[in-house]
């Protein structure tokens, strides 16, 4: 099979290539994801999404891995590129793995009566995508962002979700606090205040929302006015605080471990 091979760095395709990967405004511009690895690439075409181009790495086409993956692909959007430019491509270092690009999907609507995470102002990518990958895995579908959050689909968060994005609603919006007034069921906030209650009292079998906030300043006074109640993970020892990822793992597998013990119980 005869398919368009890349070699020098001059090549437009290569220079739009390098700007979708490195720049947020550019890749929003075009409504463009970038997936690195195989293991991205096939989640998202098991998820329905429709691979706009596929750039392999030359030497490594024979690999069965990749022979597996290129079957997935319509044969008009396999790009092969001269293995020098992965350095100037990928966003990982001494990458050799190909990358494949996605239209963004953007939900205009996310339910307000039920589960979803709402992040204000989390700046970490890897704490991001940790927060994806922990939603989706304790039974959440829906992500609601501030605008002042990091770029949700920026190769890191994508990377460090693994995934998830292929399987979740998620929506930015110009006003968090605007957004949380509409909606109807409780919203809990990790908290350290007079008003918190420990996560392990709370009764989490109905529809709620978690909102985290940022890693340095938490969440703002403003939104905090409309938190339904404030939650502390309980800790041992001198530890303050937990990172935001971590507090958001502990607070959604806790209400997943009570709703999955409720089920069990109703067998």
């Amino acid at each position: 099979m005869n398919y368009k091979y890349i070699e020098s760095a001059h090549n437009q395709e290569i220079k739009h290539l390098i700007k979708l990967i490195s720049q947020n405004r550019y890749r929003q511009k075009h409504h463009v994801a970038t997936l690195e690895g195989i293991h991205l690439i096939e989640t998202f075409i098991q998820a329905g999404y429709t691979i706009q181009n596929m750039y392999v790495p030359h030497s490594r086409i024979s690999e069965p891995h990749i022979q597996t993956l290129m079957t997935k692909v319509t044969n008009d959007k396999i790009i092969l590129i001269a293995d020098h430019l992965l350095a100037k491509i990928s966003d990982l270092t001494e990458s050799h793995e190909p990358i494949a690009l996605v239209d963004v999907i953007n939900h205009h609507t996310v339910s307000q009566n039920q589960d979803v995470v709402m992040l204000e102002r989390i700046q970490d990518p890897g704490n991001v995508g940790t927060i994806l990958r922990t939603a989706l895995a304790s039974g959440i579908s829906q992500i609601v962002l501030s605008k002042d959050c990091c770029d949700v689909w920026s190769p890191k968060v994508v990377r460090a979700a693994m995934g998830a994005h292929a399987f979740l609603h998620i929506l930015t919006v110009p006003s968090l606090t605007e957004w949380i007034t509409g909606y109807t069921c409780n919203i809990y906030a990790t908290v350290l205040s007079s008003e918190s209650c420990n996560l392990y009292d709370l009764d989490l079998q109905q529809p709620a929302g978690w909102l985290f906030g940022n890693e340095g300043s938490g969440l703002s006074a403003e939104i905090l006015q409309v938190v339904t109640r404030h939650v502390r993970i309980p800790m041992a020892g001198a530890t303050e605080s937990l990172n935001v990822a971590m507090a958001a793992t502990v607070c959604l597998f806790e209400q997943f471990r009570q709703r999955n013990a409720a089920d069990k119980i109703a067998d």
